[in-house]
């Protein structure tokens, strides 16, 4: 690949990424933290691209003076540039119900459980509620009504469970952390359907048979389709 090609192609690249963080679309990718870092790199990619361009430019014109002439060189190296493309026009989907019943749930221990609001119901992430009912026995969580939101995964037996995908940095990382539903249920469930539940804490758990983690429940008062989220990851379980 000669430098015009390389020039191009870094451009396209820091483009992409500015494009990714300048829109929601970089939350497919990574986590929201990581968008300073990413708009950088594509700053940094694009001043690359253009001084590379100049280099280059002034190199052909010298060679021009002095009589010499570049060899070409082949154009498959522009099929590079394809999956470039492809990044700025087409957005993935998040991860959903196929990966969250093949992947165990990944559930951690919190280090601390933050004191609650007095809302009511108590609006709680999946991550959060999990951690609560599982390690801390649900003390915080007796007498409450809490609200989550997730999509729904349903396992072989039919088992519905609301999920959220956890990451540390990025989407390739992602994992389940799953809760499963009780009481009042729908009946009519698709998976990767958008919920917001309403319910009480049940001391009921489960292992997932995938990795035999454990799978709090939830007993479920009310539940609503909603909307997928901006950003379909839940990021609190390493905050």
């Amino acid at each position: 690949m000669n430098r015009q090609a390389q020039s191009a192609v870094l451009f396209l690249l820091g483009a992409a990424l500015l494009h990714a963080g300048a829109t929601d679309l970089y939350l497919r990718y990574v986590k929201a933290g990581l968008r300073p870092l990413l708009l950088a790199a594509g700053a940094v990619l694009i001043v690359t691209a253009l001084a590379t361009a100049w280099y280059e430019r002034r190199h052909a014109a010298r060679n021009h003076e002095e009589g010499r002439h570049a060899h070409p060189e082949p154009r498959v190296s522009w099929l590079l540039v394809l999956p470039l493309l492809a990044l700025i026009l087409v957005a993935p989907p998040a991860l959903g119900s196929y990966s969250a019943t093949r992947t165990g749930t990944a559930l951690q221990e919190p280090l601390a459980y933050p004191p609650l609001s007095a809302a009511d119901p108590l609006p709680l992430s999946v991550v959060d509620y999990a951690g609560r009912a599982v390690y801390d026995h649900g003390r915080t969580l007796v007498g409450r009504t809490v609200r989550l939101t997730g999509f729904v995964a349903l396992d072989r037996a039919g088992t519905p469970y609301l999920v959220r995908m956890a990451l540390n940095c990025c989407a390739a990382d992602a994992q389940p952390v799953k809760v499963g539903l009780t009481g009042r249920i729908p009946p009519v469930l698709q998976p990767d359907t958008w919920l917001a539940v309403t319910g009480v804490y049940t001391p009921r758990t489960v292992h997932d048979p995938v990795n035999g983690g454990p799978i709090p429940y939830l007993e479920v008062t009310d539940a609503r389709p909603v909307p997928a989220p901006r950003d379909p990851y839940d990021e609190s379980w390493n905050n």
